[in-house]
């Protein structure tokens, strides 16, 4: 029923796109309307890795699942930078570390532990995780912010460089460790057991990398337009351009992910659900923002990479309770609503700025 919902959706949302865009309609009408089918081509896009993801098994899955679902705010961002919105695309990797660390995380957690009365996942991947991201947001992200208040423009964007060629190197290194040198060393019983190995795809190799290029590509169109409807729907709406950035790119940039992660949980598939939320985390500290970094080289306004102490607070805050909530490799509906519960309290804060 949701697939065909979808469906509807992004056969009727990519044309109304093109022909709204064409004819110049109002920009509330064609805010609401890109943003629908984003989210409707990010479901093709989530089902698309999730049949790569059954065949690939549950740890490059939860890659396939956090990269695809990334691309998406990755092609927002790059048209928003174009657009000199450098605002717009930090808040909205705040909003994705937020986002994915407290909304994804939390719903996973609730929505399966309302089912189950505790789930578990890979605690080895969880403690791995924990490091990254106290590297990922809180070593890299202070930092800069702590050091630029007595930098200039120029060496506040070269500092900025620097720190982003060596998180992409480290984010490298870590999917080396995980994939290559330590493949298998800390595996849960959960991936040596044969579940996921019953379950067949729902499309074949070939017809899942052919939706994935297709969606993606009718993303990036749609994509581009969207940024352009920014400052009139802030303007109608009242929202800041941190609120756009921090809660709608966020959610609507991710929004394969989210239901990606949501469904794993309800399955019980939770090494998957963790891998989508923490691994799409960090994929957005140390690749998606270090790559925007060095693109906002070519265009008009570099991007760097120091963030609103309102920003950099609700990350480190977002990444301390979530360590601490999953370091025990187990999980249940409670933890699930503290984790909304955080996100909603942030959402409110950045709405009233």
């Amino acid at each position: 029923m949701t697939n065909k919902i979808f469906m509807v959706l992004a056969f009727a949302g990519v044309p109304l796109s093109v022909i709204g865009t064409l004819m110049h309609w109002s920009n509330i009408l064609l805010f609401a309307i890109y943003c629908i089918t984003i989210i409707a081509l990010a479901s093709y896009m989530g089902r698309a890795t999730e049949s790569l993801a059954i065949v690939a098994g549950p740890r490059i899955g939860g890659l396939l699942n956090a990269t695809f679902g990334n691309a998406v705010e990755l092609i927002i961002s790059i048209f928003a930078l174009k657009a000199g919105l450098v605002s717009v695309v930090l808040a909205s990797l705040t909003g994705s570390v937020l986002g994915n660390l407290l909304l994804v995380a939390g719903l996973s957690f609730f929505v399966g532990g309302v089912k189950f009365k505790t789930q578990t996942f890979n605690v080895y991947d969880a403690r791995h995780n924990s490091g990254l991201l106290m590297f990922g947001v809180i070593v890299a992200f202070v930092i800069p912010e702590v050091f630029a208040m007595t930098m200039d423009e120029a060496k506040t964007i070269t500092f900025s460089i620097g720190i982003s060629v060596i998180l992409i190197a480290l984010y490298l290194a870590a999917l080396f460790f995980k994939l290559v040198t330590h493949r298998g060393v800390y595996q849960h019983n959960e991936e040596k057991g044969s579940h996921h190995e019953e379950e067949e795809p729902e499309w074949s190799k070939g017809k899942a990398i052919a939706v994935l290029a297709i969606a993606t590509v009718a993303v990036a169109y749609v994509s581009e337009n969207l940024v352009h409807t920014f400052e009139e729907v802030g303007e109608a709406f009242g929202w800041t351009e941190l609120f756009i950035g921090v809660v709608i790119v966020a959610i609507v940039g991710n929004a394969a992910e989210h239901a990606s992660a949501i469904i794993m949980a309800y399955k019980n598939k939770m090494d998957i659900a963790v891998e989508i939320a923490v691994g799409s985390t960090l994929q957005i500290a140390m690749f998606v923002a270090p790559v925007l970094v060095l693109l906002s080289l070519m265009f008009p306004t570099a991007m760097p990479l120091v963030f609103t102490l309102p920003e950099l607070i609700a990350m480190v805050t977002s990444v301390l309770l979530m360590i601490v909530i999953g370091n025990d490799g187990e999980t249940n509906w409670f933890e699930g609503a503290t984790l909304l519960a955080a996100y909603i309290i942030m959402g409110i804060g950045f709405y009233l700025l």
